[in-house]
């Protein structure tokens, strides 16, 4: 038989252990490339940090994992991503990859593939997914160009998940918005792609 006090100590731990648990923010996983990972500017000023100021801002205290890689290919991603899961075990994951992949003119089934296959990976760990899709430069032929751009439609379309369809369209006319080699968006403008990524994660935080 317990006595009083000793239930009494009981419950406190117990309660103690539970506001514990419960304190410890979920984590945000970014899984990208160059353009998330904060090529060319200080880590700091990267929207995924960012993101993670502004969340906290509005009381939903994620931690926010930027897993991101310049030059990462969906391949690349697709090989790491598992134990990436496993680490993180995020509850909410933003897929950006993909540019790499145009860029190279890879095929897009292998992309389509690939990233089908980390989604699908994410909802094993319960995981909610927003795609985060790309665009090309029209010197990639409209054919290669409009397919790449219909990839992230349909795959989000197909496998249920919340898409962004372009992560630079904000900024992807303003060309003082980007650094000298015209790919990678400069620290001044990470604050408009953060707030372009956080609108499209509110049917994920609700």
């Amino acid at each position: 038989m317990f006595s009083l006090k000793r239930l009494c100590l009981l419950c406190w731990l117990i309660g103690g252990f539970a506001l514990t648990a419960h304190a410890t923010p979920p984590t945000l996983l970014v899984f990208g490339d160059s353009l998330s990972a904060g090529y060319g500017i200080a880590r700091a000023q990267s929207w995924p940090v960012l993101l993670e100021r502004q969340l906290q801002k509005e009381g939903k205290p994620f931690t926010v994992v930027n897993a991101s890689i310049s030059g990462e290919t969906t391949a690349g991603g697709r090989a790491r991503f598992a134990a990436a899961l496993q680490q993180f075990e995020p509850a909410i994951v933003i897929l950006a990859l993909g540019a790499n992949d145009g860029l190279r003119g890879l095929p897009i089934a292998a992309m389509n593939e690939n990233l089908a296959a980390m989604i699908a990976q994410a909802k094993r760990h319960s995981a909610r997914v927003l795609l985060v899709g790309i665009r090309l430069p029209p010197n990639y032929g409209a054919d290669y160009t409009q397919a790449f751009a219909a990839t992230f439609r349909t795959l989000a379309r197909r496998e249920k998940v919340a898409l962004l369809p372009f992560l630079l369209e904000p900024i992807a006319l303003d060309t003082d918005a980007f650094q000298a080699d015209g790919l990678h968006p400069t620290a001044a403008v990470q604050p408009k792609l953060m707030q372009h990524v956080r609108t499209a994660l509110t049917p994920l935080l609700r």
